[in-house]
Protein backbone atom coordinates (compact mmCIF):
# COMPACT_ATOMS: atom_id res chain seq x y z
CA UNK A 1 0.00 0.00 0.00
CA UNK A 2 2.68 2.21 0.85
CA UNK A 3 4.61 1.57 -2.01
CA UNK A 4 1.78 2.88 -4.12
CA UNK A 5 0.42 5.51 -1.85
CA UNK A 6 4.14 7.56 -1.43
CA UNK A 7 4.90 7.44 -5.60
CA UNK A 8 1.05 8.64 -6.27
CA UNK A 9 1.32 11.63 -3.65
CA UNK A 10 4.79 12.82 -4.99
CA UNK A 11 3.23 12.58 -8.71
CA UNK A 12 0.30 14.73 -7.74
CA UNK A 13 1.98 16.71 -5.46
CA UNK A 14 0.43 17.11 -2.83
CA UNK A 15 3.65 15.20 -1.17
CA UNK A 16 2.87 17.43 2.63
CA UNK A 17 0.17 14.83 3.49
CA UNK A 18 2.21 11.77 3.39
CA UNK A 19 3.24 11.65 7.15
CA UNK A 20 -0.46 11.95 8.45
CA UNK A 21 -1.86 9.40 5.72
CA UNK A 22 0.85 6.75 6.58
CA UNK A 23 -0.10 6.98 9.96
CA UNK A 24 -4.20 6.71 9.94
CA UNK A 25 -2.78 3.60 7.20
CA UNK A 26 -0.61 1.90 9.59
CA UNK A 27 -3.84 2.44 12.42
CA UNK A 28 -6.33 0.51 10.12
CA UNK A 29 -3.88 -2.41 9.40
CA UNK A 30 -2.83 -3.09 12.51
CA UNK A 31 -6.40 -2.49 13.42
CA UNK A 32 -8.30 -6.23 15.03
CA UNK A 33 -11.86 -4.73 14.25
CA UNK A 34 -13.38 -1.69 12.24
CA UNK A 35 -15.70 0.11 14.84
CA UNK A 36 -17.76 3.41 14.09
CA UNK A 37 -15.74 4.68 16.92
CA UNK A 38 -12.27 3.43 15.65
CA UNK A 39 -13.18 5.24 12.59
CA UNK A 40 -14.13 8.26 14.31
CA UNK A 41 -11.09 8.54 16.06
CA UNK A 42 -8.68 8.23 13.61
CA UNK A 43 -10.72 11.15 11.76
CA UNK A 44 -9.81 13.00 14.87
CA UNK A 45 -6.44 12.35 14.09
CA UNK A 46 -6.33 13.80 11.17
CA UNK A 47 -7.81 17.21 12.36
CA UNK A 48 -5.61 17.17 15.27
CA UNK A 49 -2.36 17.06 13.11
CA UNK A 50 -4.08 19.02 10.12
CA UNK A 51 -5.28 21.46 12.55
CA UNK A 52 -1.77 22.23 14.60
CA UNK A 53 0.07 22.22 11.43
CA UNK A 54 -2.02 25.02 10.15
CA UNK A 55 -1.51 26.99 13.84
CA UNK A 56 2.29 26.36 13.90
CA UNK A 57 2.40 27.76 10.24
CA UNK A 58 0.07 31.20 10.87
CA UNK A 59 2.73 31.61 14.45
CA UNK A 60 5.88 30.96 12.25
CA UNK A 61 8.79 33.91 12.48
CA UNK A 62 8.43 36.17 9.09
CA UNK A 63 12.07 35.37 7.36
CA UNK A 64 11.15 38.70 5.52
CA UNK A 65 14.11 40.97 7.90
CA UNK A 66 16.62 37.93 6.80
CA UNK A 67 15.65 38.59 3.37
CA UNK A 68 16.12 42.35 3.22
CA UNK A 69 19.20 42.02 4.67
CA UNK A 70 20.66 39.73 1.49
CA UNK A 71 18.50 42.21 -0.44
CA UNK A 72 20.78 45.13 0.83
CA UNK A 73 23.79 42.96 0.39
CA UNK A 74 23.40 42.50 -3.00
CA UNK A 75 22.78 45.51 -3.79
CA UNK A 76 26.12 46.42 -2.43
CA UNK A 77 28.36 44.21 -4.48
CA UNK A 78 26.44 45.00 -7.83
CA UNK A 79 27.12 48.39 -7.37
CA UNK A 80 30.89 47.16 -6.85
CA UNK A 81 31.02 45.51 -9.74
CA UNK A 82 29.39 48.00 -11.95
CA UNK A 83 31.80 50.63 -10.51
CA UNK A 84 34.93 48.37 -11.19
CA UNK A 85 33.42 47.77 -14.29
CA UNK A 86 33.36 51.39 -14.83
CA UNK A 87 37.51 51.81 -13.54
CA UNK A 88 38.29 49.53 -16.16
CA UNK A 89 36.90 51.08 -19.00
CA UNK A 90 38.50 54.45 -17.63
CA UNK A 91 42.16 53.61 -16.34
CA UNK A 92 42.18 49.49 -17.37
CA UNK A 93 42.62 49.11 -13.42
CA UNK A 94 43.05 45.44 -13.39
CA UNK A 95 43.52 45.36 -8.93
CA UNK A 96 40.13 44.19 -8.86
CA UNK A 97 40.05 40.63 -7.71
CA UNK A 98 36.43 40.17 -7.59
CA UNK A 99 35.38 38.74 -4.87
CA UNK A 100 32.10 40.47 -5.13
CA UNK A 101 31.40 38.23 -8.15
CA UNK A 102 31.42 34.97 -5.90
CA UNK A 103 29.83 36.96 -2.86
CA UNK A 104 26.93 37.77 -5.27
CA UNK A 105 26.41 33.79 -6.23
CA UNK A 106 26.33 33.13 -2.96
CA UNK A 107 23.80 35.95 -1.36
CA UNK A 108 21.39 34.50 -4.76
CA UNK A 109 21.69 30.64 -3.60
CA UNK A 110 20.92 31.73 0.09
CA UNK A 111 18.27 33.70 -0.60
CA UNK A 112 16.27 31.76 -2.86
CA UNK A 113 16.53 29.19 0.19
CA UNK A 114 15.06 31.14 2.76
CA UNK A 115 12.24 32.12 0.46
CA UNK A 116 11.99 28.96 -0.58
CA UNK A 117 11.67 28.03 3.60
CA UNK A 118 8.93 31.25 4.11
CA UNK A 119 6.99 30.09 1.81
CA UNK A 120 6.96 26.40 2.66
CA UNK A 121 6.46 27.93 6.73
CA UNK A 122 3.17 30.02 5.37
CA UNK A 123 0.72 27.72 3.35
CA UNK A 124 -1.61 30.86 2.77
CA UNK A 125 1.25 32.86 1.01
CA UNK A 126 0.74 31.50 -2.28
CA UNK A 127 3.44 34.13 -4.05
CA UNK A 128 6.49 35.79 -2.09
CA UNK A 129 6.83 39.00 -2.17
CA UNK A 130 10.73 38.39 -2.65
CA UNK A 131 10.85 35.70 -5.24
CA UNK A 132 10.66 37.85 -8.15
CA UNK A 133 13.35 40.15 -6.81
CA UNK A 134 15.57 37.72 -6.35
CA UNK A 135 15.10 36.23 -9.90
CA UNK A 136 15.37 39.52 -11.42
CA UNK A 137 18.59 39.80 -9.34
CA UNK A 138 20.09 37.13 -10.73
CA UNK A 139 19.11 37.50 -14.72
CA UNK A 140 21.05 40.78 -13.97
CA UNK A 141 23.94 39.05 -12.67
CA UNK A 142 23.61 36.47 -15.75
CA UNK A 143 24.04 39.55 -17.98
CA UNK A 144 26.70 41.53 -15.54
CA UNK A 145 28.73 37.90 -16.18
CA UNK A 146 28.19 38.32 -20.21
CA UNK A 147 29.69 42.18 -20.00
CA UNK A 148 32.45 41.43 -17.79
CA UNK A 149 34.54 40.13 -21.28
CA UNK A 150 33.23 42.86 -23.33
CA UNK A 151 34.45 45.34 -21.64
CA UNK A 152 38.67 43.72 -21.34
CA UNK A 153 37.88 44.28 -25.30
CA UNK A 154 37.14 47.78 -24.96
CA UNK A 155 40.73 49.95 -26.28
CA UNK A 156 41.11 53.07 -23.27
CA UNK A 157 41.37 55.55 -26.25
CA UNK A 158 38.00 54.88 -27.74
CA UNK A 159 36.05 57.90 -27.83
CA UNK A 160 32.82 56.55 -26.99
CA UNK A 161 34.61 54.66 -24.11
CA UNK A 162 34.80 57.39 -21.62
CA UNK A 163 30.91 57.82 -22.18
CA UNK A 164 30.41 53.98 -21.38
CA UNK A 165 32.46 54.41 -18.29
CA UNK A 166 30.25 57.34 -17.16
CA UNK A 167 27.89 55.65 -17.73
CA UNK A 168 28.58 52.23 -15.71
CA UNK A 169 29.78 55.20 -13.03
CA UNK A 170 25.78 56.22 -12.64
CA UNK A 171 24.11 52.91 -13.27
CA UNK A 172 26.65 51.84 -9.86
CA UNK A 173 24.96 54.77 -7.79
CA UNK A 174 21.15 53.57 -8.93
CA UNK A 175 21.25 49.78 -7.72
CA UNK A 176 18.04 50.19 -5.28
CA UNK A 177 14.92 48.70 -4.97
CA UNK A 178 13.08 51.48 -6.24
CA UNK A 179 12.87 51.42 -10.22
CA UNK A 180 14.57 54.61 -12.09
CA UNK A 181 15.64 52.12 -15.00
CA UNK A 182 13.80 54.27 -17.51
CA UNK A 183 15.94 57.15 -17.36
CA UNK A 184 19.65 54.73 -17.80
CA UNK A 185 17.40 53.26 -20.79
CA UNK A 186 17.02 56.92 -21.98
CA UNK A 187 20.60 57.81 -21.52
CA UNK A 188 21.41 54.20 -23.34
CA UNK A 189 19.92 55.82 -26.13
CA UNK A 190 21.30 58.57 -26.38
CA UNK A 191 24.76 56.43 -26.43
CA UNK A 192 23.57 54.86 -29.25
CA UNK A 193 23.15 57.92 -31.12
CA UNK A 194 26.88 58.98 -30.78
CA UNK A 195 27.53 55.61 -31.15
CA UNK A 196 26.20 55.61 -34.90
CA UNK A 197 27.61 59.09 -35.41
CA UNK A 198 30.89 57.53 -34.93
CA UNK A 199 33.45 57.26 -38.44
CA UNK A 200 33.09 53.83 -40.00
CA UNK A 201 35.78 51.35 -39.08
CA UNK A 202 38.80 51.08 -41.01
CA UNK A 203 40.24 48.44 -39.88
CA UNK A 204 39.95 45.22 -38.27
CA UNK A 205 40.25 46.02 -35.12
CA UNK A 206 38.13 48.77 -34.98
CA UNK A 207 35.44 46.44 -36.47
CA UNK A 208 35.62 44.11 -33.82
CA UNK A 209 35.54 47.10 -30.89
CA UNK A 210 32.36 48.43 -32.49
CA UNK A 211 31.00 44.96 -32.73
CA UNK A 212 32.01 44.51 -29.17
CA UNK A 213 30.47 47.83 -28.44
CA UNK A 214 27.35 47.09 -30.09
CA UNK A 215 27.19 43.56 -28.00
CA UNK A 216 27.57 45.68 -24.97
CA UNK A 217 24.84 48.25 -25.40
CA UNK A 218 23.11 45.71 -25.99
CA UNK A 219 23.47 43.88 -22.80
CA UNK A 220 22.86 46.77 -20.75
CA UNK A 221 19.87 47.39 -22.56
CA UNK A 222 18.90 43.82 -21.23
CA UNK A 223 19.99 44.81 -18.00
CA UNK A 224 17.84 47.81 -17.55
CA UNK A 225 15.05 46.47 -19.36
CA UNK A 226 14.62 43.44 -16.29
CA UNK A 227 14.67 46.14 -13.63
CA UNK A 228 11.83 48.16 -15.83
CA UNK A 229 9.67 44.75 -16.13
CA UNK A 230 10.07 44.18 -12.60
CA UNK A 231 8.25 47.02 -10.77
CA UNK A 232 6.15 50.25 -11.80
CA UNK A 233 8.64 52.99 -12.55
CA UNK A 234 9.06 55.32 -10.00
CA UNK A 235 10.26 57.78 -12.49
CA UNK A 236 6.87 57.85 -13.85
CA UNK A 237 4.99 58.61 -10.78
CA UNK A 238 6.93 61.46 -9.74
CA UNK A 239 6.82 62.86 -13.27
CA UNK A 240 3.10 62.54 -13.67
CA UNK A 241 3.02 64.12 -9.89
CA UNK A 242 4.92 67.04 -11.61
CA UNK A 243 2.51 67.32 -14.06
CA UNK A 244 -0.67 67.64 -12.53
CA UNK A 245 0.99 70.12 -10.43
CA UNK A 246 1.56 72.45 -13.32
CA UNK A 247 -1.93 71.40 -14.38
Amino acid sequence: MLAVFIPTTVYLNITQGIATSSVIILNLYSASYMSVSFLVDQFLLIIIGVGIGLLLNLYMPSLDKKLTEKQMLLEENFQVVLFEIAQYIRNKNIDWDGKEITKIQELLEEAHDLVERDQENHLLRNRHPFRDYFNMRERQFELLQRMLPLVTKLPKQYSISEKIANFFEGLSNAVHPGNTAILYLEELEELRKTFDDEDLPTSREEFETRANLFRLLHEIEQYLLLKKKFKTSDVSSKRSKIKKRLE
